[in-house]
């Protein structure tokens, strides 16, 4: 039974990632969590009664318990997704973003090569750290063309600027000292679990309760959608298969406006849960947020031909399950809402302390 640790196996892509490995390949997962505010043990509900699964809440910016873990544990892999996600909470509070995605994954690098280092023979050659990072590193791109795992970096926020960084720092490991890495880059990621401040899942708890529906700007902005499901599949393929040292770029071919996605949440919410008035009405144009970058599209034709990976979701069908299964399961928004985040505008820059 293949044993792998997953940083960051509470949120929103981690427990997807999880939820695959213990439910569909019968692997044994350690997951390894802080539980901040956009974790959830509910996420792991499914897997953690399972003999396979085991949380453990710990800080990767603790370098001391990383290294503890990584020996005790005894990995063949480890997926490392831990990271500070949302871009507005990075433009008004960066420090934490530099902290966990930075140091944090120096700290796991360093830990993942002393245990390395500790191996022989087949397990010194078959063990692999996969390195789960975002489009938004390569920037902007114009009306035309895709990002590729040759396109130059160029990050706009905090946060795209510390993944970009965390990036450099995995493949620097594996050039330098040889630790057996492998890189990924996803387009943004939507289906169940996922925390309400992100767009998708925002703009259907506000629709559901006839809320002013906020767009960025004019609402022109374009993002490639990737269903997490297809995303987890293609990650546990790159951390078995993926050649070292290379990076994988991971992609729904499903181009859309911000405005689009949030008239599709409106109509498909209209034609499952009818309500007095189109939920269009309630879509409210608000300041564009800092640094927007215009559009990311991802080629993932080197994992689709040498990994052999296909979405198997198209936007509409992954939609249509993401609506439904947030409007099966408000036990496990409703306290989110309730609690943590209510909707709330996020992104707006704040006075820098000295």
């Amino acid at each position: 039974m293949k044993k792998i640790i997953v940083t960051g196996g509470a949120g929103f892509i981690g427990s997807a990632v999880v939820r695959h490995l213990v439910l569909n390949q019968r692997a044994q997962v350690v997951v390894i969590d802080k539980m901040t505010y956009a974790a959830n043990r509910a996420n792991l509900a499914e897997v953690e009664g399972e003999d396979r699964c085991t949380l453990l809440v710990e800080d990767i910016c603790d370098a001391g318990r990383m290294t503890e873990i990584v020996a005790a544990v005894g990995p063949e892999q480890i997926l490392h997704l831990a990271a500070e996600s949302h871009v507005d909470r990075s433009i008004s509070g960066p420090r934490d973003f530099v902290e966990t995605n930075v140091l944090g994954t120096y700290n796991l690098l360093e830990a993942s090569r002393a245990y390395w280092a500790s191996l022989k023979g087949n397990a010194k050659e078959t063990f692999r750290f996969l390195h789960v990072s975002t489009d938004e590193v390569y920037g902007s791109l114009g009306a035309d063309g895709l990002f590729t795992e040759d396109t130059p970096y160029d990050p706009s926020s905090p946060y795209s600027a510390s993944k970009a960084a965390s990036d450099h720092l995995a493949k620097a490991w594996h050039r330098t000292y040889g630790l057996p890495v492998v890189v990924s880059n996803c387009s943004n990621n939507y289906g169940p679990f996922h925390f309400p401040e992100k767009l998708i899942p925002l703009v259907t708890l506000n629709a559901l309760e006839g809320k002013p529906l906020p767009v960025y700007g004019r609402g022109d902005n374009i993002r490639d959608w990737l269903f997490v499901e297809d995303h987890a599949r293609a990650l546990a393929l790159i951390a078995s298969e993926g050649r070292l040292g290379e990076t994988y770029n991971v992609g729904g071919r499903n181009e859309r406006t911000n405005l689009q996605v949030v008239e599709a949440i409106c109509d498909t919410l209209d034609r499952l849960v009818p309500a007095s008035r189109p939920r269009r009405e309630l879509i409210t144009f608000v300041a564009d947020r800092p640094g927007h970058d215009h559009r990311y599209a991802i080629d993932a034709t080197k994992l689709e031909t040498e990994l052999g990976w296909k979405a198997e979701e198209n936007f509409d069908s992954g939609l249509e399950k993401t609506i439904r299964w947030y409007l099966d399961n408000e036990s496990w928004w409703r306290p989110l809402r309730n609690s943590v985040y209510a909707g709330e505008r996020l992104g707006l820059e704040v006075t820098a302390k000295a």
